[in-house]
C-alpha cells in the first residue's frame, strides 16, 4: 500500500495506545504527587519533595529484573542527557528486593541521576500503591508544583511530552528567514518554501531538499522540525509541494513517480543555480522516499552529499503488479482511466503503468554516497523491510529501526526527526 498524509495515515492505521491497557491505574493529569521518604543506592535517606522541588521532575519506575525496563533504560538516559541541563530532575524508583542486583543494573547502565527504592516487590511497595503502579516500566512527568502532566508506560510519549513542555519553557530564537518561492516543475509551476540561517556576505551554507510522501505537502510537523533544526545549525532547506500537491500546480490525476523524479531534478537544478549554497543533501519520507532514492541514482554520483529516507514507500510497485492500492483494487494490467481514492482523489492510469515497471532499487543503487534510513517495525503501510533493502543496496548506509513505530512516527515525531537532523549535520557541516 502507498504512502499516506500523515492525518490520513494515522487516521486509517491508528494502533491502541499501551497507555490504554497498562496505565489506567496512575495517578492522573492534575493530581499532586505524593511525597514519600525513601532510601538512594548508598542507604540514605531521601524525600521526593525535596530531590524535585521547583523543578520538572521524570519519575521512573523500574526494576533491574525487568527485561522491558532494560529495554528502556538507553532511550532514559538519552532523554536524562537532553532534558536534565534544561533543568528536569529525573528519579529512578525501583521495586528490586534485593540490593546488589539493583545497583549492578545501576553501575552496568551508568545510571547518574538518583536511584532510590524500598527493596520490596511492586505488589509489596507502598510508593506503587501510591503512585497506582501495577506495570513497569512506568514514567510520569511532575510539574514545578509537583502536579502530574503526564502518567504513561511508553517512553517514546515521555520524551514527545517532555519536548513540548520544554519548547515552551526554552524557547529557540531561530535566527534565519523563511521565503516562498516558485519553481518551474514538470508539470507547471511548484510552491516551495525557502529557510535560510543569517550569512554574512559571501557565506555559503549547505542545502537539505525535503520530499513529501503521496497525497501529502511541504507543509506539516515532520519537516517544519527538521527544516528548523536544521538552520539552528547553520544549514538552508527547501520544502516544496509535488504536481497536483499541496500549492502546486497540476491535478493530482496526471502525478506519477517519474513525474516527481523530474520534479525534484528541477528543484535540485533551481538550488544549485543559487549562489549561496554549498552542498545539497535530500530527504524523502514514503513516496517521497522513492522519489529521493531514484533522483540521487539518477544524477551524477557526486550531485548529494547525503540522502535520508524515511519509511521509503518502494512497496507501490508490488501494489501496482497486484493490482490493489489504498485499498482499491483494479485490473494492473488494464487499468481503468483512473481509480477513486480516499477523499476524492483519482489515482490514474499513468501512475499505475508507471508504478508496474518502476526500476526503483536498480536506479537507486547507483548512488552509493553517504545514506541513512530510518523507519518503524510497526509500519502497515510500508512494512519495515522495504526500508531494509535500500540499507542493503548501499552498504556504507545508516540503517535505524525504531521499534513500535509507525508509517508516519507518530509514536513520537521528535525522535525520528532528531535522528535526521543529526546525521544531516554530522554529514554537511
Amino acid at each position: 500500500m502507498l504512502s499516506l498524509s500523515l492525518s490520513t495515515a494515522f487516521a486509517q492505521f491508528a494502533q491502541q495506545d499501551a497507555d490504554a491497557k497498562y496505565a489506567t491505574d496512575l495517578l492522573k493529569k492534575g493530581t499532586v504527587a505524593p511525597d514519600f521518604k525513601i532510601k538512594d543506592i548508598n542507604g540514605k535517606s531521601q524525600k521526593l519533595s525535596k530531590l524535585v522541588k521547583g523543578k520538572y521532575a521524570v519519575l521512573d519506575f523500574w526494576a533491574s529484573w525487568c527485561p522491558d525496563c532494560r529495554k528502556d533504560i538507553p532511550n532514559i538516559k538519552r532523554m536524562y542527557e537532553k532534558f536534565a541541563p534544561m533543568g528536569v530532575q529525573f528519579v529512578g524508583i525501583s521495586f528490586d528486593k534485593e540490593h546488589d542486583p539493583w545497583k549492578k543494573a545501576v553501575d552496568q547502565y551508568q545510571l547518574t541521576y538518583p536511584q532510590v527504592s524500598e527493596l520490596k516487590t511492586m505488589r509489596d511497595s507502598e510508593v506503587a500503591k501510591a503512585f497506582g503502579v501495577k506495570w513497569i516500566p512506568s514514567m510520569l512527568i511532575l510539574d514545578k508544583e509537583g502536579k502530574v502532566v503526564l502518567s504513561t508506560v511508553l517512553s517514546d510519549k515521555l520524551e514527545r511530552t517532555l519536548t513540548e513542555l520544554m519548547a515552551k519553557e526554552c524557547p529557540v530564537d531561530l535566527k534565519g528567514t523563511s521565503e516562498r518561492v516558485t519553481i518551474d516543475g514538470g508539470k507547471g509551476t511548484l510552491a516551495a518554501i525557502i529557510q535560510k540561517p543569517v550569512l554574512a556576505a559571501g557565506q555559503r551554507c549547505p542545502m537539505v531538499m525535503l520530499c513529501h510522501g503521496f497525497s501529502g505537502r511541504k507543509d506539516g510537523p515532520m519537516f517544519e522540525l527538521i527544516a528548523d533544526s536544521l538552520m539552528r545549525h547553520g544549514i538552508a532547506s527547501i520544502r516544496f509541494d509535488f504536481n497536483g500537491h499541496g500549492e502546486s500546480e497540476g491535478d493530482f490525476v496526471d502525478m506519477t513517480v517519474p513525474n516527481e523524479i523530474e520534479d525534484a531534478m528541477k528543484v535540485y537544478e533551481y538550488v544549485r543555480d543559487l549562489r549561496y549554497v554549498s552542498d545539497v543533501a535530500i530527504v524523502g519520507h514514503s513516496q517521497g522516499g522513492v522519489v529521493a532514492a531514484m533522483t540521487a541514482g539518477k544524477l551524477d554520483k557526486d550531485a548529494f552529499r547525503a540522502v535520508v529516507l524515511m519509511a521509503p514507500a518502494a512497496v507501490l510497485r508490488d501494489d501496482a503488479i497486484r493490482g490493489s492500492t489504498m485499498g482499491a483494487t483494479y485490473d494492473p494490467l488494464d487499468p481503468p482511466e483512473f481509480v477513486p481514492l480516499h477523499g476524492n482523489l483519482k489515482l490514474g492510469r499513468e501512475y499505475i503503468k508507471a508504478a508496474f515497471s518502476l526500476p526503483i532499487y536498480e536506479t537507486a543503487a547507483h548512488y552509493q554516497g553517504p545514506a541513512l534510513i530510518v523507519h518503524g517495525t510497526a509500519d502497515r503501510v510500508v512494512p519495515y523491510t522495504y526500508g531494509e533493502r535500500f540499507h542493503q543496496i548501499w552498504p556504507g548506509s545508516e540503517w535505524v529501526l525504531l521499534d513500535a513505530f509507525d508509517h508516519g512516527f507518530g509514536q513520537n515525531i521528535y525522535r525520528a526527526t532528531t535522528i535526521v537532523s543529526d546525521f544531516l549535520i554530522k554529514k554537511l557541516q
